[in-house]
């Protein structure tokens, strides 16, 4: 499943983890957090503070989702952000750091010596195969597959480490984290919209029990009837 395309030797796999070392940056679509500080940082400044009181009358998980639900700004399909106070502007193709000058030399007409801090809410990297399907949120930029795959609760006995493919667009690398070697040249770093599959281990047997349970449990059932019967 998902076989490698092209020639993707440790060589081609350092040069890719190198190519894509770098700041993401904004894209349409994405979800972007934002907080801003005035006086350098001295304290925090709500930009709109009728979150500040809905956040106030919640508590626990549900209280923090709908916090980060309401501090959350589209990238729309032309590339901008509405922002509260200033409004629109354009971010996508710009860095993080980019982002917060633009946005901090904006609030500046409101607000003393401002400092912005912006990050992602909806980048994200899928994993399937053996650790199971999951979703697992780029909560921080230059993330490493092994970073992923200890999010999706590791690489155990029943996974094959040196079979692992990330799959990139129309590219798909074969990377063998089963050797200190191995490691070292394929734990390359993530790119939001990756697809990381680790090959399970497969045991026919076992699997051809379980997909023909219904027709092995009767058989079972009735050679057990009849060893205990001649038993008696």
């Amino acid at each position: 499943m998902f076989r490698p395309t092209g020639d993707h030797m440790p060589e081609a796999i350092k040069k890719e983890a190198i190519a894509t070392e770098k700041n993401y940056v904004i894209q349409k679509n994405d979800l972007l957090k934002l907080d801003i500080f005035s006086n350098n940082g001295e304290r925090l400044v709500d930009p709109n503070p009728e979150m500040t009181g809905a956040t106030a009358k919640g508590n626990g998980q549900s209280s923090q989702q709908q916090s980060d639900e309401q501090t959350s700004y589209l990238v729309d399909l032309n590339g901008l952000a509405k922002l509260p106070m200033i409004g629109e502007l354009k971010l996508e193709g710009l860095t993080l750091r980019q982002a917060e000058e633009i946005v901090q030399k904006e609030y500046s007409k409101f607000f003393k010596e401002p400092f912005v801090k912006m990050s992602y809410s909806n980048k994200r990297v899928i994993v399937l195969g053996a650790p199971g399907g999951q979703v697992i949120p780029l909560m921080n930029q230059n993330v490493t597959v092994v970073e992923v795959l200890a999010l999706a609760r590791g690489v155990d006995n029943l996974a094959k480490a040196h079979n692992i493919r990330l799959i990139r667009g129309t590219h798909v690398y074969q990377i063998d984290f089963s050797t200190i070697q191995g490691y070292n040249e394929g734990n390359m770093i993530v790119e939001p919209g990756d697809v990381v599959y680790v090959e399970p281990i497969r045991r026919p047997l076992t699997e051809a029990l379980r997909d023909n349970y219904i027709f092995v449990y009767p058989l079972i059932t009735i050679v057990t009837v009849i060893i205990a019967n001649k038993l008696k």
